[in-house]
């Protein structure tokens, strides 16, 4: 997979700009592989499917079910009351907040900007930060650097290449006569 950056460049730059736990001295936010992530969470089943009498605590795959082979961005939270007899090993654990991915499920190679972009997000809908900085009139510097990542992000994406890419699309040869 091909990297823009390294993680440990942008996970550092995640440090600088956004902190670290005063408590656990953990990131609050980074990029991980998905591949990579375990936890230790309490199942009643074995990998087989059979039911266990009781209940034990296991090291599992975090996301690899779900999202195969992509950067993940993560936010440190306390695991709720609730949820603590799921998640015994740790009163916090990193949540899932954006994958790096296309529309279509296709690998993208994490961008600080586009993390940037997701963590102010959030902050702003819990009312810890504003958007403000996203203005509706940005400079020429900044409209080419949107338009950059939207064409790296999205290509040459239309109705006619999506038609052909799944098969839905007509092609006519250029030998055709009617």
């Amino acid at each position: 997979m091909e990297l823009i950056e390294k993680i440990d460049s942008l996970n550092r730059q995640l440090v600088d700009l956004y902190g670290i736990d005063t408590i656990t001295g953990q990131p609050i936010w980074r990029i991980v592989w998905s591949e990579d992530q375990f936890e230790k969470r309490l199942m009643d089943t074995t990998d087989s499917g059979l039911i266990l009498l009781v209940p034990e605590v296991r090291l599992v795959p975090k996301y690899r079910q779900w999202v195969h082979q992509k950067y993940v961005l993560e936010r440190l939270v306390i695991i709720p009351e609730i949820n603590i007899p799921e998640l015994p090993a740790t009163k916090v654990s990193y949540e899932p907040l954006f994958v790096f991915m296309d529309k279509n499920d296709n690998y993208l190679p994490p961008i600080l900007d586009v993390a940037k972009i997701v963590i102010d997000t959030v902050y702003a809908a819990q009312g810890k930060g504003s958007l403000a900085k996203y203005t509706d009139n940005p400079d020429e510097e900044k409209v080419k650097r949107v338009n950059d990542i939207y064409d790296y992000l999205y290509g040459d994406e239309t109705d006619v290449t999506d038609s052909l890419r799944y098969k839905t699309g007509v092609v006519v040869p250029r030998s055709y006569e009617s």
